[in-house]
C-alpha cells in the first residue's frame, strides 16, 4: 500500500490529530481501601481485578505486534500514533501490574492467573505476525468498547471507591484515545478480511470464557461463591437492567462490516467530557 493510500485511510476514517497522549501517572493504593471497591460488590470488584491480571501480558503482547510492522508505516501520523499506543500500553501494562501486587497483597490470587494468561499469549506468539497483529485489533475493539460503553457512559465508575476510580478512568480514556491505532496498521499492510474476522470470532469464545473462568475462581478462592446476592446484583447490572453487556451488542457486530473501521463510532465528545471530570485526579 503507497503512503498516500495509507494517509487517505487515516483522512477518511481515523479523525486528524487523534494521536494518543501518553500520560505516566504513578497510582497509590491506600490500605484501607476496602476489599469490594466497586459497590461493595464481590462479583463486580472480583471481574475487575480478573481483567486487570491479563493487562500486563496482553499489553506486552499488543505493543510487540503493532512494533512488529512498525518500520513499514510511511505515513507520519500513524508513525506519531504507533509510538503513542507504545507509550499508553506500556504504562498501562505498568500500574496494572502493580495494583494486580497490591491486590495480591489483600489476599485476591492474580499472580496465579497473570501466569496463565502469559502462557497463553506465549502460544499465540506462534501464530503469524499478521494474525498476531488482527488478535491485537480484535481484542483493542473489545477494550474500547467496554471502554465508551461501560466505564465511561454508565455509572461504574461513579460506583468505585474514589480512590480506585481514577486508574480504570485513565485507562478507559487511553483505550478510547488509540482504539483505531492497530486497526489502521493492519490495513495499512493489507491484513486479510478473512484472517481480521475469524480472529475475532476466536477472541469472542476466548475473552468471555477466560474472564468468565477466573471471575468463579476468585469468587470461590474469596468464598464467595455462595453470595448469591453479590451474583444476582452483578447478573443485573451486566444483563439486565441497565445490561450493559447486551449494549455493547451494536457496537461488537460493526466489526464483521467489510468497511468497518473504529472510529465510525465517533467517540471524541464522550472523551472531552471524561478528560475534564477525571484527568485532573490523576496522581501525576
Amino acid at each position: 500500500m503507497t503512503a498516500a493510500a495509507t494517509s487517505a485511510i487515516r483522512q477518511t476514517a481515523t479523525p486528524a490529530g487523534m494521536i494518543p497522549e501518553v500520560r505516566r501517572p504513578d497510582f497509590d493504593f491506600p490500605a484501607d481501601l476496602p476489599k469490594w471497591w466497586w459497590d461493595n460488590n464481590p462479583m463486580k470488584t472480583l471481574l475487575l481485578a480478573a481483567l486487570s491480571s491479563g493487562f500486563p501480558p496482553g499489553e506486552r503482547f499488543f505493543i510487540d505486534s503493532v512494533r512488529y510492522y512498525q518500520d513499514r508505516i510511511t505515513d507520519p501520523e500513524l508513525q506519531k500514533a504507533i509510538r503513542g499506543f507504545i507509550g499508553q500500553e506500556a504504562h498501562h501494562s505498568k500500574e496494572h501490574k502493580a495494583l494486580n501486587g497490591f491486590l495480591e497483597d489483600r489476599g485476591i490470587g492474580l499472580g496465579r492467573l497473570e501466569h496463565e494468561i502469559a502462557m497463553f499469549m506465549d502460544r499465540l506468539r506462534k501464530l503469524s505476525p499478521e494474525r498476531q497483529l488482527a488478535h491485537t485489533v480484535a481484542v483493542e475493539h473489545f477494550t474500547a468498547m467496554m471502554a465508551e460503553e461501560f466505564l465511561l457512559k454508565f455509572n461504574a465508575l461513579e460506583e468505585m471507591d474514589p480512590r480506585m476510580a481514577p486508574i480504570w478512568a485513565w485507562h478507559a480514556i487511553e483505550e478510547a484515545e488509540h482504539k483505531a491505532v492497530a486497526f489502521d496498521v493492519y490495513k495499512a499492510i493489507g491484513g486479510s478480511e478473512f484472517v481480521r474476522v475469524t480472529e475475532m470470532m476466536a477472541v469472542s469464545v476466548l475473552f468471555p470464557l477466560f474472564s468468565t473462568i477466573h471471575l468463579v475462581q476468585l469468587m470461590k478462592e474469596a468464598g464467595e461463591l455462595g453470595n448469591l446476592k453479590a451474583w444476582a446484583q452483578g447478573l443485573n447490572y451486566f444483563y439486565g437492567t441497565p445490561g450493559v453487556f447486551r449494549k455493547l451488542l451494536p457496537a461488537y457486530f460493526k466489526f464483521y462490516s467489510p468497511n468497518f473501521h473504529p472510529w465510525h463510532t465517533d467517540s471524541r465528545g464522550l472523551l472531552a467530557k471524561a478528560k475534564a471530570k477525571w484527568l485532573s485526579r490523576l496522581p501525576l
